[in-house]
């Protein structure tokens, strides 16, 4: 008789509210399925976020409370059995970092040490055998994600020291393929003048360098109630589309075969790596 498949704890690191629907959504649904604890943990309120401001209000504090609401809407859809929320105030994207709110801090000047020792303790505390960060720009060179790349780097070696052997991925998109879909998808949609084609020739990873692939389309209706439930970021402050909202409303068929696989990569394994599961290769 097949002796049951060990039961492990995945720890996914996101920086916003919705960074998790993007990446990672159908592994998490899919762990959680098969049995496994699946930990989100978001180290920002998301108070920075684009959006519908007559909607969602204008003011960071009501968008960092609505964002909070539907990230656990959508952790909710994918099975999630904790979800922790570092509290670190949104860094932001435009050219300069803005000054700390009241009562908190912007996550990029958080000290490294300092963030890196409260997401150690969440390791430690559910003895993670996985967790997933970004590549070390960050997908497409958010100062937050860059963050999360290095925050989650020196909290893994720090649960090593502590005698956890977390492995660490990278969730990403082969940029190849990205780019390809991006030209594919300009000949139907016109994006907006701002919208920058060629910062993706230098985002995530090259197809090459990924290790996992994991099929996920079995879980494409979480995977969509996912993006759905951050229903504040389809739509800019103009009341465009952005691109949670364009995926999100892919008719059912093609999104099911556009999403069918989540892409990571494993920094420690050896080139030629190939990989169907993010436990796969555990001891």
């Amino acid at each position: 008789m097949d002796q049951p498949a060990a039961r492990r704890t995945l720890v996914v690191f996101h920086a916003h509210p919705d960074d998790e629907a993007l990446l990672t959504a159908g592994t998490m649904a899919r762990a959680a399925a098969d049995g496994h604890r699946v930990v989100l943990v978001v180290a920002t309120d998301g108070a920075l976020g684009l959006t519908d401001e007559a909607t969602y209000g204008t003011t960071g504090a009501a968008l960092a409370s609505t964002r909070g609401r539907e990230l656990t809407a959508s952790a909710g859809a994918l099975g999630v059995a904790r979800t922790v929320e570092l509290g670190y105030a949104d860094s932001g994207s435009g050219p300069d970092v803005l000054p700390d709110p009241p009562g908190s801090r912007r996550f990029v000047r958080v000290p490294l040490e300092e963030a890196a020792a409260t997401l150690t303790e969440v390791l430690l505390q559910e003895q993670a055998d996985v967790l997933t960060t970004y590549d070390p720009n960050g997908g497409y060179g958010h100062r937050d994600h860059v963050r999360v790349h290095e925050v989650g780097s020196r909290a893994a070696d720090l649960a090593r020291e502590r005698g956890l052997p977390v492995t660490v991925l990278w969730a990403t998109v082969p940029r190849d393929l990205l780019c390809r879909a991006i030209d594919l998808a300009a000949k139907v949609y016109r994006f907006p003048p701002q919208f920058d084609r060629s910062s993706f020739d230098r985002a995530y990873c090259a197809g090459a360098e990924i290790t996992h692939r994991v099929p996920v389309r079995r879980y494409a209706r979480a995977k969509r109630a996912s993006m759905r439930a951050h229903a504040s970021q389809a739509t800019d402050p103009g009341g465009g589309d952005r691109t949670l909202g364009i995926l999100a409303r892919i008719p059912r068929p093609l999104f099911d075969l556009v999403f069918a696989r989540e892409w990571f990569l494993d920094p420690a394994a050896p080139p030629g790596t190939t990989r169907t599961d993010v436990f796969e290769g555990l001891t």
